[in-house]
């Protein structure tokens, strides 16, 4: 399963990431989406997950949940849009991931690019794309393409889109 992992589109969407998503099997959009339009081409194009960012309006909250947690691959995945950062979780994710084991953790929200394991936590996986948008405190748009292939993430590779 080839992933496109996309955040804080705060409503641009452009060739460059276009590009990508025929590359990909799956899209996730780890929330700030922006814009309607952006669920709406991208879920025509590819299968897409995406939650709700805090600058999502109720036309969107109707589409995207908060929370989407799922298996892909075997993998235990949980993506939400505010979810702090190792080891500073926000309470509910610092609550929900010491009760159940999650083996891939994505989040969006600040704009900063950071992969990295979590080793308090089963060894989780922690991902936040950055920004793909224009708007934010980003100078680099970046996005993250991954593959999931029986229980195990290879060929991760960050995508700079061009300054903002």
């Amino acid at each position: 399963m080839k992933i496109l992992l996309l955040s804080d589109t705060h409503g641009y969407l452009d060739s460059t990431i276009l590009k990508y998503v025929n590359k990909c099997d799956v899209i996730w959009h780890a929330g700030d989406i922006g814009h309607i339009n952006i669920i709406s081409d991208l879920s025509s194009l590819k299968p897409l997950k995406a939650v709700f960012g805090n600058i999502d309006g109720s036309d969107i909250r109707m589409l995207c949940p908060e929370n989407q947690d799922f298996f892909c691959e075997g993998l235990r995945v949980w993506i939400t849009h505010i979810g702090g950062k190792p080891p500073t979780y926000t309470s509910v994710v610092a609550t929900k991931i010491k009760k159940e084991p999650i083996d891939l953790f994505i989040c969006g929200h600040s704009h900063i690019l950071k992969i990295m394991h979590d080793h308090h936590n089963r060894k989780m996986l922690y991902l936040n794309p950055g920004a793909a948008g224009k708007y934010g405190i980003h100078c680099m748009r970046t996005m993250v393409m991954l593959t999931i292939e029986k229980k195990i993430v290879k060929d991760l590779q960050v995508i700079e889109l061009g300054k903002k």
